[in-house]
């Protein structure tokens, strides 16, 4: 049978990558780019491990991808998220051109569009895309915080 490359079976390889940084007591955030239907970058958030605010997931992947296809653009790329972009996160997206940014959980108060931040103007964007699976582990992330 063949494989299915739509948005969510790439959602779903952004959510191990959140499970990844969940088990390392990280938030909950994963990401994979794609670009023709393969996989050239995957990343999670490394905020705690690097001891750096700027460790976010998208900025990691940003950076692999840009470093898997040699240039600084990431045309005809899509980036998968399995929460909606920060404002930095978004200001990197534009400057990377980014063709589509598929996301899963709303951000409604840290969120690029809360904020008011733009993504590049060719850039087309989806959401909702396992938005419940994505949100249950944040939601189990932040209650073992609080526990």
């Amino acid at each position: 049978m063949d494989q299915v490359f739509d948005d969510t079976f790439y959602m779903k390889k952004a959510l191990d990558e959140a499970q990844i940084a969940l088990e390392k007591g990280e938030v909950p955030v994963g990401v994979v780019v794609v670009a023709k239907n393969t996989v050239i970058a995957r990343a999670h958030n490394l905020t705690e491990a690097l001891i750096d605010v700027t460790a976010h997931a998208e900025m990691q992947a940003i950076t692999a991808a840009a470093n898997t296809i040699g240039g600084k653009y990431l045309h005809e790329c899509t980036l998968y998220v399995t929460l909606e972009p920060c404002s930095m996160c978004a200001g990197a997206l534009y400057w990377s051109q980014i063709s589509r940014v598929v996301f899963a959980a709303s951000d409604p108060k840290r969120g690029y569009r809360e904020q008011g931040t733009i993504l590049h103007p060719k850039t087309a964007v989806s959401f909702g895309v396992l938005a419940n699976e994505a949100s249950a582990l944040l939601h189990r992330f932040f209650q073992q915080k609080r526990d």
